[in-house]
């Protein structure tokens, strides 16, 4: 799983054809249906247009995609969640982050070691508590993000909520990038024990991520500057 992540993250594209054979000339043998089970349990998909793109949880909603030709000009303006997976020595955790798309600024975070969408209301709760609402938020058809329970926090708060389509990962972009970022610098170069040393090490992380590194897309300001400077909001 670990070398799985690795391999798709440097190359999105790959599906678990390609991936078999990517780990077969690296020496590792796993047959395709392996493959994919991971993956499925890793909540990876090749990034890649496919037809009959969406497959909804039965019975959640799902909403339209509002993002297409809008630009982005201010803070709180579009807001957006993912999960992604974070190895552990013996095992795995799950982490859901909530980005302002303007400033690159991370409002959230959460580890949980199930997919049961409760860690991703808490991180939507607590972003939506520390900052003001966004105008619109996306995210991807995930059942974590199209259950009622999630959902409902959202438009109790007149949020516009817009979902993109399965394997279209650059619809969501923003967040996609703030992996690579995150994996590269923070977790490849750890060996997390157990989760409390994930927590401690992300949290870490995060901070250094908002408060002190400096994004070359922000003109070499750091996110916390970028948001604070356009909100006045206090972080």
């Amino acid at each position: 799983m670990n070398i799985i992540d690795r391999l798709h993250l440097k190359h999105p594209f790959a599906g678990s054809r390609m991936l078999c054979d990517l780990l077969f000339r690296r020496g590792h043998v796993a047959n395709r249906k392996r493959i994919v089970r991971l993956m499925r349990l890793m909540g990876l998909e090749a990034m890649y247009p496919k037809q009959n793109l969406s497959k909804p949880h039965p019975g959640h909603r799902v909403f339209p995609y509002l993002l297409r030709g809008v630009d982005i000009v201010r803070p709180n303006h579009v807001w957006s969640i993912d999960i992604t997976y974070i190895p552990l020595s013996g095992g795995f955790l799950y982490l859901v982050a909530i980005i302002d798309w303007f400033s690159r600024y991370v409002l959230a975070w959460e580890l949980s070691n199930s997919l049961v969408n409760d860690f991703c209301c808490i991180a939507l709760q607590r972003a939506i508590g520390r900052h003001a609402s966004p105008e619109i938020f996306n995210s991807d058809q995930g059942a974590q993000f199209t259950a009622e329970n999630f959902t409902s926090i959202l438009l109790s708060k007149n949020i516009l909520v817009s979902m993109d389509g399965r394997g279209r990962a650059l619809d969501n972009v923003f967040i996609e990038r703030l992996w690579r970022t995150v994996k590269y610098e923070e977790v490849f170069i750890r060996d997390y024990g157990d989760g409390g040393q994930a927590f401690i090490n992300l949290n870490r992380y995060f901070k250094f991520y908002n408060q002190e590194r400096p994004h070359s897309a922000l003109s070499g300001a750091t996110p916390c500057e970028v948001y604070r400077e356009a909100t006045g909001i206090t972080l």
